[in-house]
């Protein structure tokens, strides 16, 4: 794929090197003239083209020759920048694909289709979430938005008295509203893929999509309240 990426701090080229290892096109844009000749010299791979530019200005994106890009990744340290590269990648290239990057949680309510975003990733959410995981087994710990914001991925960390497990109930015996499906489960650090005769075992890790705001459908199922 062409993989079109507006920023060349830290994540903007930890993410260039690793899509370049898997064989993907990438065109890094970066704003700051001094730091091109690093980034260069830094991302020496013949899938890399670094490119100077403002991302955020149709011109500078149209001197980058990104036409037929796949993916963007509005991956700057600036919130107000990644949301500008996302609404121009949509509605100026016609970038299917849109990936942006969250600085600020507080901001995360702006990060939606209205902006072109199809996935937004927030570290401090996914931070945040990850301590929950750790703190909160038996709870239900949003991990992140996908499919423009309407749906969410959900991780629930099934303690013993999960009516799942105390009921002893198969995948296929769980009454799941239509609303969420279990996607994968993670037991003894592998996963599983969720067959109808799958059992739950405590400690397992179950990986829900859920429709946004509805994962309160999931208590009584694999929570106890």
């Amino acid at each position: 794929m062409k993989i079109v990426i507006a920023g060349g701090g830290s994540v903007g080229t930890a993410i260039a090197t690793d899509l370049a290892e898997r064989n993907h096109e990438i065109v890094l844009i970066e704003q700051r003239l001094d730091a091109i000749s690093k980034l260069r010299d830094q991302l020496q791979s013949p899938n890399v083209r670094v490119e100077h530019g403002d991302a955020c200005e149709v011109k500078s994106l149209n001197r980058a020759n990104i036409a037929g890009a796949d993916v963007m990744i509005a991956a700057t340290g600036d919130d107000e920048d990644n949301l500008v590269v996302s609404w121009l990648a949509r509605t100026h290239l016609g970038i299917t694909r849109v990936i942006a990057r969250v600085n600020n949680s507080r901001n995360e309510w702006l990060f939606d289709e209205n902006w072109g975003v199809d996935v937004k990733v927030s570290i401090p959410t996914l931070i945040t979430s990850l301590v929950d995981e750790f703190v909160e087994v038996g709870a239900v710990v949003p991990i992140m938005d996908v499919a423009q914001g309407s749906m969410e991925m959900v991780e629930v960390t099934l303690n013993d008295d999960a009516p799942v497990i105390v009921n002893q109930q198969t995948l296929g015996e769980i009454s799941l509203p239509d609303v969420a499906k279990v996607v994968a489960i993670v037991r003894d650090e592998m996963p599983l893929s969720p067959q109808p005769t799958t059992s739950f075992q405590e400690h397992d890790h179950v990986l829900l999509l859920v429709k946004k705001g509805e994962h309160g459908c999931l208590n009584g199922i694999f929570t106890a309240h």
